[in-house]
C-alpha cells in the first residue's frame, strides 16, 4: 500500500505567484493605489493572502489566491492608466 501526502502531489505553484507579483508591482507603479483604490486594494490582500498561504504550504490555496490578485491587479492598473489618460485630455 502507497501513502503519499497531499503536500508531496501538489506541486508550488512559483509562475502564478512570479505572475501575481508582477502585475501587483505593475499597478503600484501605474498609481493604482490612488486611481483605483478600491480594485488596488482586493489586488493586495489576495497578494497578501497567496504569500500567506504558499508560506505556510497551502499551496492550491496560494494559487487560487495568486490568480486573484493577478486579476484585480490587472484591473487596477487598467483603470489607473484610463483614469489618468482621461484626466489628462480634460486639461
Amino acid at each position: 500500500m502507497i501513502t503519499v501526502s497531499c503536500g508531496l502531489t501538489t506541486t508550488r505553484p512559483k509562475v502564478e505567484m512570479s505572475l501575481s507579483q508582477a502585475a501587483f508591482m505593475a499597478a503600484k507603479e501605474a498609481g493604482a493605489d490612488v486611481h483605483a483604490p478600491n480594485t488596488f486594494r482586493k489586488a493586495e490582500d489576495f497578494y497578501l493572502k497567496a504569500k500567506s498561504a504558499y508560506r505556510r504550504k497551502y499551496f492550491s490555496k496560494a494559487q487560487e489566491y495568486a490568480l486573484t490578485s493577478k486579476k484585480y491587479s490587472e484591473q487596477a492598473e487598467y483603470q489607473a492608466i484610463r483614469k489618468k489618460a482621461l484626466e489628462g485630455n480634460a486639461e
